[in-house]
This record gives structure tokens, C-alpha cells and sequence, in this order.
């Protein structure tokens, strides 16, 4: 017998969980200063413990987005791995916060990793205790939602194998119809008591009469109606949609640093800049004087790169070669064994060190700590005619690390097939950006981004 579905994903069942998360949050850290503070028995939180929990509570929400989409796009791994994501990037803004304020001596180291490792465990089983929930209602019949393929267009194939491996998802397929066949289809399903919740239009881009038919025949329907164009081959960016003058438009290619994201990214990068220069700034001031000392020449390198949405920029670094003047506006990638490169300088290229200095490009507000590499302006008009989709780079700032470099594509792009695979994984980047993936991306690469083979 067909049962009616229960709706799980209005506005307020995302705002119910945010308040959850809040709640746990809040909770875990205040039972913490009643367990682990010195005179538990007064009952008196301080006011900056309370502060510290309230901030970490803002953080989390606002750290990844992802985190309140529907259950039915997130896996419970994926849920479970954003979680850990969000709460680390959050715990780390707060552990930099207290660095740099001089405030950290005011918390209990005690109570701080008693209430950060009792959160995450919270923040866990809550979502394992609402996932168990979903399947239960998914095994009573409950909590499904019916959807019908329409069409035989190029997007079929990736869809269905979508469904398959997300039978967790909730989303059952029906079945699947042509545009001409669907009226009869509905008409039967109709008579049989059987809703239809979603239409996915699996068409060819060039199908106007297809999607004809399909609207026509859905006329009287309550369903949604989704165009499930060829995107994947496409490999589209940013498949949002803005309103312009009035007008709802699909973003096919924009940049995703705008409103809050651009807010956020920017603070990242000052905060965390200006905490790392002042780390490192003995470390800086001992190479300028090794390469000062051991070759003629300038200590900084700057070279001019493309930046955001191509704007040129100046990019330093420590010198790290023979001074030497190329033919032209050539520019010939370091390669293994090369001659101009002096000891020092295959050294600071190998570790990455020769980079440190494009933290100044960053709080300049020219480069990001996290996004595509900026590559010499001269193979940026050499490759853009080979690989699809390049001059996309360009839609965020440059940055000294990204997620190409530490999936080992750094160093020396000596074949197409190099550049294409960074390419490919720099657009990943600028597709799914979002401060916990810049936070993933920074810790990775302190252990294993700064030295590689393919660096020389």
C-alpha cells in the first residue's frame, strides 16, 4: 500500500538542526567547566569561557555549508568526515585567536581538550542517532521520495549510476519514459495511487520539443521538474543561480568569492598571514642573508603572474637561481639538474622555502594562502589554447598552496597530461571552496606539501 511520504527537508528542519548543533556545543563546554574547573562548585562559568564556547558555536555554523544540506546529498561518511572538518577548522581559528590575543594562559588546557574531544564525540552521535532514525523510517515505507527519468540524453547514464550508489539518499527511481510516452505514464500511475515527487529531465540541450511535451504533460502535476543537462562532460563551474536587474540567470561560469565567502576568505587570510609571518619572520631573515651571502644578485625574485580574474600581478619570491636573462618573453620551467639553479636555491625550491615570501603577496590582498598556483604569464598564453577550462584558474585569487600541490601535482608540468590533471584539480578546488577545505588543504600541506620529488 502506498504510503504518503514525511517531508524532512523544510527550511525549519535545517534551522532545527543548526540550533541542535549550537546546543551541544554550548552544552558540552559549559558541563566541561562544572567537570574540570578548578571550584566546579560555585557554579560560576567565567564570562570568557562562555565568550570561547559562544564563538566556537558561530564558528561551526558558518564554517561549511555542507554540513546542513539535505541527508538526502550526504552520505553518513562524508556527514561524519565534514563534521571532523568543521569542528578542527573551528577549534584552529580558536586556537589562533588566543595565540595572537595572548589570551590562552586565561583557559584550562584541561577543560579546553575535555570539552573539544566531548563535542566532536556529540556532534557525531547526533547524527548517527538521526541517520539511524531516517532508516528506520525508510525500512516502515516511510520518508522515500519517487523520481522519473525522462528522456535518453547524454546526463542518463550518470544519473542512474548516481541512484545506484546512493540508496541511502531516500530517492527511488520509478522508472524511465520518453517525452512522448510520459502522459500515458502518468495517467496509469495516477490510477494506480502512485505519486510522483520528482521529474528529472535527462534531455539533450537541443530538445525544445522534448521539453514541451514534458511540461505539457506534467501540466496538472505537482511534482518538481529538474533539467538534468549534460554538465558533467561539460565540466561546468559554479552551477548556481543569481538574480541580475531582476532576472534569474544559471551561473555556467562565475567567480564564487562574493558576499560572505569573500568576507570569510579575506579574514582567513589576514589572520592567518600575519600569525604565520610573524612565526616565521627569524626563518626569513636567515635566508635573505644565505642567499645574500652565497650568490651575486637581489634576495627577493618577482616575477609578473596573472591574479584574480587576470588582473597582472607581482609575485615574489627568494632567488633561487643565477641571475640570468631569458630570450624574450620566454620563460623555461626549472628542470631536473638544471644549471642556473644555484645549491642554496635547490634547497629552498626542493622544501618550498623559496615561497615564504608570498605570504607579503597575501596580506597585499594579491594572492590567497590557499588556491591555484600562479604559473608564469608566458605558459598561461601557451596553455590556455591546449586545456579546457584553464583560464578558469583565474576566477579566485592565486594561492601559495592548493589542492593540485598537495595531491602531487606541483613542480614541473613537462607533458599536456601534467597540466591537465592540475588544471582538473584546481577546478575541483574553485568548484567546492569553502573555509574547511582551505583549513584541510593548510594542514596538509605542513606534513607532506612541502617537499616533493617533482619540486626543482
Amino acid at each position: 500500500m502506498y504510503r504518503p511520504p514525511i517531508r524532512l527537508s523544510s527550511p525549519s528542519v535545517r534551522y532545527l538542526a543548526m540550533g541542535l548543533d549550537m546546543l551541544i556545543i554550548c552544552i558540552s563546554g559549559f558541563v566541561a567547566c562544572l567537570w574540570y574547573l578548578p571550584s566546579p562548585e560555585s557554579h560560576n562559568i567565567p564570562a570568557g569561557y562562555k565568550m570561547l564556547v559562544l564563538a566556537a558555536a558561530f564558528l561551526f555554523l558558518v564554517s561549511s555549508p555542507s554540513l546542513y544540506r539535505s541527508w538526502r546529498v550526504n552520505e553518513l561518511g562524508t556527514m561524519m568526515r565534514s563534521v571532523a572538518l568543521a569542528w578542527a577548522a573551528t577549534i584552529m581559528i580558536l586556537l589562533i585567536g588566543l595565540f595572537v590575543t595572548k589570551a590562552s594562559s586565561d583557559f584550562s588546557r584541561v577543560w579546553f581538550v575535555g570539552w573539544c574531544v566531548g563535542t566532536l564525540g556529540l556532534l557525531m552521535l547526533q547524527r548517527l542517532v538521526v541517520y539511524a532514525g531516517l532508516r528506520w523510517l525508510r525500512d516502515k515505507g516511510y520518508n522515500y521520495r519517487s523520481v522519473l527519468m525522462v528522456g535518453d540524453g547524454p546526463s542518463v547514464e550518470h544519473v542512474q549510476e548516481a541512484l545506484d550508489q546512493a540508496a541511502w539518499s531516500g530517492l527511488r527511481l520509478l522508472g524511465k519514459v520518453m517525452p512522448g510516452e510520459l502522459a500515458a505514464y502518468i495517467k496509469k500511475q495516477d490510477e494506480l495511487k502512485i505519486q510522483i515527487d520528482e521529474v528529472w529531465l535527462c534531455l539533450r540541450r537541443s530538445d525544445d520539443v522534448g521539453i514541451r511535451l514534458v511540461l505539457d504533460a506534467l501540466r496538472h502535476s505537482t511534482a518538481n521538474i529538474r533539467l538534468v543537462p549534460d554538465w558533467f562532460t561539460l565540466k561546468l563551474l559554479n552551477h548556481g543561480v543569481s538574480e541580475v536587474v531582476g532576472i534569474q540567470m544559471l551561473d555556467l561560469s562565475a567567480s564564487p568569492i562574493t558576499g560572505e565567502v569573500r568576507l570569510i576568505k579575506a579574514v582567513q587570510d589576514l589572520v592567518l598571514a600575519s600569525f604565520i609571518l610573524l612565526l616565521i619572520s627569524p626563518l626569513l631573515l636567515a635566508i635573505a642573508l644565505a642567499v645574500k651571502l652565497t650568490s651575486r644578485g637581489p634576495v627577493l625574485y618577482q616575477q609578473k603572474r596573472h591574479g584574480w580574474n587576470g588582473e597582472e600581478i607581482w609575485v615574489y619570491k627568494f632567488r633561487s637561481m643565477v641571475v640570468h636573462q631569458e630570450t624574450g618573453s620566454q620563460v623555461t620551467q626549472a628542470s631536473k639538474n638544471d644549471s642556473r639553479i644555484t645549491p642554496l636555491g635547490a634547497f629552498l625550491r626542493r622544501t618550498s622555502l623559496d615561497e615564504l615570501p608570498q605570504f607579503i603577496n597575501v596580506l597585499q590582498g594579491r594572492m590567497s594562502i590557499v588556491g591555484p598556483r600562479p604559473h608564469a604569464m608566458a605558459h598561461n598564453e601557451h596553455y590556455k589554447k591546449l586545456v579546457r577550462g584553464y583560464v578558469l584558474r583565474h576566477k579566485v585569487k592565486p594561492g601559495i598552496t592548493g589542492w593540485a600541490q598537495i595531491n602531487g601535482f606541483r613542480g614541473e608540468t613537462d607533458t599536456l597530461d601534467k597540466m591537465e590533471k592540475r588544471v582538473e584539480y584546481d577546478l575541483y578546488y574553485i568548484e567546492n571552496l569553502s573555509l574547511w577545505l582551505d583549513l584541510k588543504i593548510i594542514v596538509a600541506t605542513v606534513f607532506k606539501g612541502f617537499v616533493h620529488k617533482n619540486a626543482y
